[in-house]
């Protein structure tokens, strides 16, 4: 599966993926880094089958009400250290494989693996 690491998650998370067998791109990997605005990663998620993976819930609008991005992760774990992040997507990261295989919209809090049909 393919994972887009929006700006407003650390670059590092896409290391979690890329071990477990996935890829994924940060958006500092872009041409124009994290200034990128929302269409362009839409864009790239379309062309490249990408997971996109925020915390940003416009892109949580954007698929209610365009029914863009094909996929989303969305975190919506509010402020929280960076490790603490990265030990709860390890924690979750088989569920949320499996629930992204089947879905569309995904939701990561600190408590749950939400599904959004």
């Amino acid at each position: 599966m393919n994972f887009l690491i929006d700006a407003n998650l650390p670059r590092r998370i896409t290391r979690i993926f890329q071990e477990r067998g996935h890829s994924a791109v940060h958006t500092l990997d872009l041409p124009e880094g994290n200034a990128t605005a929302d269409i362009a990663l839409l864009e790239y998620s379309e062309r490249n089958n990408c997971v996109i993976t925020t915390k940003d819930s416009d892109f949580s609008t954007s698929f209610w009400l365009q029914n863009r991005p094909q996929k989303l992760l969305l975190i919506s774990t509010g402020n929280i250290r960076n490790l603490e992040l990265e030990t709860l997507l390890i924690a979750n990261f088989d569920q949320l494989i499996s629930a992204l295989t089947e879905n569309r919209y995904v939701e990561l809090t600190r408590e749950h693996v939400i599904v959004h049909a």
